[in-house]
């Protein structure tokens, strides 16, 4: 499967407190990308976490870590690229004395195609991804069908994708992807009722104030 990437590297400052975090945590809580397929018992012993939860794209981590404290019988695997948002959200892990959180620092793209087990998520979490605005870069969305199909072999039966945008022509291209995977099912008839459990991040504070609507997308793996 062709893969083009939905992000650009960019060389942003750390904090002390991310750069203190990052150096003193990531052997403890990050996993190193590799070709092959974890082994769900090797990072979330089976006694303790009865949920594994893929969050892609998790930015600053603040309402990843208040999703994860609400939340202590469910594993969380935690997607990121850009270095500053691991950092900071190992602060959080630190701080909020989290155990169930993994880190991930690569394009959820690879994470997905070589690391996640069929069949083993009970849900996936892509809240703002970058929605690439100019229709010359549409092709480098992260949500295509390609990658809804490869996401939902991952999931369990059952599980569930909850996906949020403030874009709204990215909004109804998502839907109309879903629509199109034989293997989820959209049973909100379009867009889904705001979540109470999930937590404001700061980008959608913004999103908010700017006063761009915010779009959610909850859909099931038959």
């Amino acid at each position: 499967m062709k893969h083009l990437k939905s992000y650009v590297l960019r060389s942003g400052r750390m904090s002390n407190l991310q750069k203190r975090a990052y150096e003193e945590l990531s052997a403890i809580y990050c996993v190193d990308f590799r070709q092959e397929q974890l082994d769900p018992a090797s990072i979330f012993p089976p006694e303790h976490y009865t949920k594994i939860i893929l969050e892609i794209g998790f930015g600053m981590g603040i309402a990843t870590a208040e999703t994860a404290a609400r939340n202590p019988d469910t594993g969380f695997i935690c997607t990121e690229v850009f270095k500053a948002g691991v950092g900071k959200l190992l602060s959080e892990i630190e701080q909020l004395e989290l155990e169930n959180i993994v880190i991930i620092q690569k394009d959820a793209y690879d994470v997905v195609f070589y690391m996640v087990p069929d069949n083993l998520l009970d849900g996936v979490h892509i809240f703002f991804p970058d929605p690439w605005p100019k229709k010359k870069h549409h092709k480098r969305r992260l949500i295509q069908p390609d990658f809804l199909t490869l996401l939902s072999s991952k999931m369990k039966s059952g599980g569930y994708l909850y996906l949020v945008t403030d874009w709204e022509d990215y909004a109804y291209s998502i839907l109309e992807s879903v629509d199109a995977i034989p293997g989820l099912t959209n049973p909100n008839d379009g867009f889904a009722v705001p979540s109470r459990w999930r937590p404001q991040t700061r980008y959608e504070k913004k999103a908010v104030e700017k006063g761009r609507p915010i779009f959610e997308i909850r859909c099931l793996k038959r």
